[in-house]
């Protein structure tokens, strides 16, 4: 079959090449009987319009990437839904790359990344090293930073009050009546931090004891999941007098402690209760459905990925925006 060109669907139909673009662009200023005229002759003709091609003449391949660390996670799997049909409608292909928490991987994905002519990145950093942000901002690449903060680059960024929700996970367990509550860590980023210092913070306004040993980090890499929260679980339960609590840093370690508390022969909230973050899909479907706080990871889909487009479509040069979420508290059957 003979190749489609954009400038053959523009005389069919007796209009410029400029309009047809716009059309496929989904921009705003062209008439909505033009658009069903052109939309009708692109799928006649099953015309898809040469990336290449475009990107040679207007700087842009419609590609925007989003690096996260983890697809297991229900919370990034969720927010690079979110992100994808936001800028679906908006003429944009979404390219993901998973980095499992790897900073050394998550710099070869940013480079290949790179190679494809991707217009932005929204950045779910893993690790200290920040060198692929120094790289982007060296090739003119916009990026928005998601759910992990890196105070050191000053561009748009978009996440949960994270103290606060260390606050509020530890706040509701000392409601119901626990006094010795351990804290699964995360990974050494904002997020992991920030819920830890809230974690502290609550124990010490409550008038309760911080202990360091309450306090322990998964022996594995990687992103935190089940197994992390079993056996970090398994440290905890080891600790006398005996823990009453767990705060964890999300709903798969929280999963894996339900788990380890229970094999321990321990009876779920009586002997301890367990709260997690994320409010992943499968925490209600448990038998005994997980107490969490929720970061509305839709929203912040959402949110993300209309400050990408914002940075696409406005001075690079203006203030970037930081935005933030209040978490809100779900209470199941593992806390009451």
């Amino acid at each position: 079959m003979p190749v489609i060109r954009m400038k053959d669907i523009a005389r069919d139909l007796g209009v410029s090449a400029v309009t047809v673009s716009k059309v496929l662009r989904h921009h705003p200023d062209i008439s909505q009987a033009t658009k069903e005229r052109v939309l009708k002759r692109v799928q006649e003709l099953q015309y898809r319009p040469n990336l290449m091609a475009r990107s040679l003449v207007t700087g842009r391949t419609s590609l925007i990437a989003l690096v996260i660390p983890d697809l297991v996670h229900g919370f990034f799997a969720e927010i690079a839904i979110s992100i994808s049909e936001v800028l679906r409608k908006h003429g944009y292909t979404t390219l993901i790359a998973w980095t499992a928490e790897d900073e050394k991987l998550q710099l070869s994905e940013i480079e290949h990344l790179l190679s494809f002519g991707a217009d932005a990145m929204v950045i779910a950093t893993s690790g200290s090293d920040t060198s692929c942000f120094d790289l982007l901002q060296q090739r003119d690449v916009p990026f928005v930073l998601l759910d992990r903060e890196v105070p050191s680059f000053k561009v748009p960024y978009v996440g949960v009050d994270d103290l606060l929700v260390g606050r509020m996970a530890t706040e509701h367990l000392i409601k119901t009546g626990c006094k010795r509550i351990g804290h699964i860590m995360g990974p050494p980023m904002s997020p992991g931090q920030m819920r830890f210092q809230g974690y502290k913070a609550t124990l010490e306004a409550a008038g309760l004891p911080f202990r360091e040993k309450h306090v322990v980090t998964p022996t594995e890499p990687g992103p935190r999941s089940f197994h992390h929260g079993f056996e970090a679980t398994q440290r905890l339960l080891k600790e006398k007098p005996q823990i009453d609590g767990i705060f964890c840093f999300n709903d798969p370690m929280a999963i894996g402690a339900i788990e380890a508390v229970l094999a321990a022969g321990l009876r779920i909230p009586r002997d301890v209760a367990i709260i997690g973050v994320g409010n992943h899909p499968l925490g209600q479907a448990l038998r005994l459905p997980l107490s969490t706080v929720d970061q509305d990871a839709k929203a912040l889909g959402e949110k993300s990925a209309k400050a990408v487009l914002t940075l696409l479509n406005r001075d690079k040069k203006s203030s970037p925006r930081r935005t933030v979420l209040k978490p809100k508290l779900i209470l199941r059957a593992t806390t009451r």
